[in-house]
């Protein structure tokens, strides 16, 4: 079974919520009981969403309100405990709130449907792993079926005063299995959906035939076709739960056989392109060949077979090879390993353990109150590397916040790939130190304390090198990929270094890696937005007056992750208010999402457009906000 993507932008909503101790704590979000709401006459008012009633009651409604000023549309608005109920489809539509303009954000919807009506058997969500990989399946052929029929297509021409809108938007799925709030299935069995729709309308004025086509037929057919058992494909969905299961179970016995990472024999690495995640076509692509004597075997537990491929041990271990034989891309397999993949990506069971972190330079980072020290020393001026700071750091300095940065949150393996890399930070050779004395020299390189980082803090390294010999002294084992062939070149390296004598460097010992002994704590009052919050990209959050730049969290694959930042961005005011340890901070939040799904960081009703990032990307995200004094070290 193969997916590809869609080209509807994504709705938002989000999951209904458990846990009233989280909403409580974290507050309402911005929810209010009191709406604006229009009404039938078309004139502003401010009540209690009342809608709700029969689906014969809702399409009478809009067959009213056609011809009506827009803002009538608030008349659709519905409490989350009643909706509109169809008994036909045994379901309930929540409209959390109607849009007040055709060009504002489109309307937030959410479906329930009745477990009796969904029918789905309890075995293929029996616990969190499977319900995640059930909901990422109804989400496929929701957004597909939404394609199918062109729902998501919008009405469009002669300008302002014609027809637009009419489109229904749900979170487009992408290559990896994420746990998200466009679609979920409770305890009871019910299925729960939450996408947007853009009302439709002439100029401001109200379609509302057009509108009851959505509601009483469009929506209806889609959710019979997409989201009840009798009408989905049963071996293509166990399947897709079962190999779900299987890629979370095997990467959880990556730490019992001593692994970081796992590349199953004949995966199809490289992808369709830079911009398509999708796998590169077949007749193209070299299957992954490796050496046998990193083979390694697990039975899976649901498939019944054994699947092979090269483990990657812990310790130090380097992919080499010339250019463009494939170095990155198997370096890529591995940080995007840390999420299971859907059927024919061509990367399932390539698996990589989920606290590994992607260390890259990063040039004109914000730096706020990081121990650098390790690596960085005797600055000019006697600048303070015990909780250094910089609005502008360069690519050696912020190389090292990001690996510091990385073990204070508990990362157990470091994916370095030289080309993202600063030199100086890498490597400093014997020749280099006869010019610059090494007491005049600030860095401390990384090859010097790579072997300290796995051998007293059990920090695996797995990096690409192409450009210098030096890391072989340093290595466990040592990769080439000759033609996108991995060979195993460990003892032909070994015996490389021990023809050439030369030392260039020396060998730390533990005292020379410490760990930091103050605690880094969030200032909540640096986090309060000075203007509007908005998800620009994966990789940008418009926060206020501040641009949050996230290109270097390479790990993020959905923009729908970073929207979640962006929420989790606005609670820190009042998660760490007076200040709050760091870890204490992103510990309470996965605590939240953990109790309540997704609902834990939302700020209204019905946001389907979410799926969760890990604490690293959320604490990344925050390291990265440029606002002086957001972060100081404990005194």
């Amino acid at each position: 079974m193969s997916y590809s993507s869609g080209r509807g932008r994504g709705g938002r909503g989000r999951g209904g919520g458990r846990g009233e101790y989280y909403k409580n704590k974290y507050g309402s979000g911005g929810r209010s009981v009191s709406t604006g709401r229009g009404s039938s006459d078309g004139q502003e008012k401010s009540s209690s969403p009342t809608g709700g009633g029969s689906y014969h009651e809702l399409q009478s409604l809009l067959q009213r309100l056609d011809g009506k000023s827009y803002p009538a549309y608030h008349d659709l608005d519905t409490p989350m405990d009643r909706g509109w109920v169809n008994s036909v489809g045994k379901y309930t539509l929540f409209v959390a709130k109607a849009q007040s303009d055709p060009f504002a954000p489109p309307t937030r919807c959410r479906i329930v449907v009745d477990a009796s009506k969904a029918a789905i058997p309890k075995e293929l969500y029996s616990n969190k792993v499977r319900s995640m990989a059930l909901a990422d399946f109804l989400l496929r052929r929701l957004h597909e079926t939404c394609q199918k029929l062109g729902a998501d297509d919008s009405l469009h021409g002669n300008g302002w005063s014609g027809p637009k809108g009419g489109d229904l938007q749900v979170l487009e799925p992408c290559q990896h299995v994420l746990e998200q709030s466009a679609v979920r299935i409770d305890e009871q069995g019910n299925v729960i959906a939450q996408f947007t729709v853009n009302l439709p309308a002439r100029g401001r004025t109200i379609l509302g035939r057009t509108a009851e086509t959505i509601f009483g037929r469009t929506i209806p057919t889609i959710v019979e076709r997409s989201l009840q058992y009798n009408s989905l494909t049963a071996i293509q969905l166990k399947q897709h739960v079962d190999m779900v299961e299987d890629q979370v179970w095997l990467q959880s016995q990556l730490e019992a056989r001593n692994l970081v990472a796992f590349v199953r024999k004949g995966a199809i690495l490289p992808r369709f392109s830079g911009a398509d995640d999708r796998p590169m076509d077949k007749k193209s692509a070299v299957p992954f060949v490796f050496p046998k004597r990193l083979e390694v075997s697990f039975e899976l537990p649901n498939a019944g077979k054994e699947v092979t491929g090269l483990g990657i041990p812990k310790g130090v271990t380097l992919i080499c090879g010339g250019g463009f034989h494939g170095k990155s891309t198997l370096l890529a397999t591995l940080e995007k390993g840390i999420y299971p993949k859907i059927p024919d990506d061509g990367r399932e069971f390539c698996m990589t353990s989920k606290d590994a972190c992607k260390i890259r330079a990063e040039d004109g980072r914000h730096v706020q109150a990081v121990d650098i020290s390790n690596f960085i020393n005797n600055l000019p001026g006697g600048k303070d590397t015990t909780c250094f700071c910089s609005m502008d750091a360069s690519g050696s300095t912020s190389q090292a916040a990001n690996i510091v940065e990385a073990i204070e949150y508990g990362s157990n393996a470091l994916l370095i790939d030289e080309d993202t890399c600063a030199t100086n930070f890498m490597v400093r050779d014997r020749m280099m130190t006869q010019l610059v004395a090494k007491e005049k020299e600030p860095i401390t390189p990384l090859i010097e304390m790579i072997r300290s980082l796995y051998d007293h803090r059990g920090v695996s390294s797995v990096l690409v090198i192409g450009g210098t010999g030096d890391y072989f002294k340093v290595a466990d084992n040592i990769l080439v990929l000759d033609s996108y062939v991995c060979y195993d070149a460990t003892e032909r390296a070994k015996k490389i270094v021990a023809k050439n004598k030369s030392q260039y460097f020396e060998t730390p010992t533990e005292a020379q890696f410490r760990s930091t002994t103050r605690s880094r704590i969030i200032n909540g009052g640096a986090f309060v937005p000075n203007g509007n919050v908005k998800t620009v990209s994966k990789d940008l959050i418009s926060y206020g007056a501040i641009d949050v730049d996230l290109r270097c969290l390479e790990q993020l694959v959905s923009k729908s992750q970073t929207t979640t930042i962006g929420y989790i961005l606005q609670r820190i005011p009042s998660l760490a208010k007076g200040g709050k340890p760091f870890l204490d901070v992103i510990r309470e939040i996965n605590n939240a999402i953990d109790a309540t799904g997704l609902d834990g960081v939302a700020p209204e009703h019905c946001m389907g457009g979410l799926s969760r990032p890990r604490s690293f990307e959320i604490a990344g995200t925050i390291n990265r906000f440029r606002s002086h004094n957001s972060i100081y070290q404990d005194n």
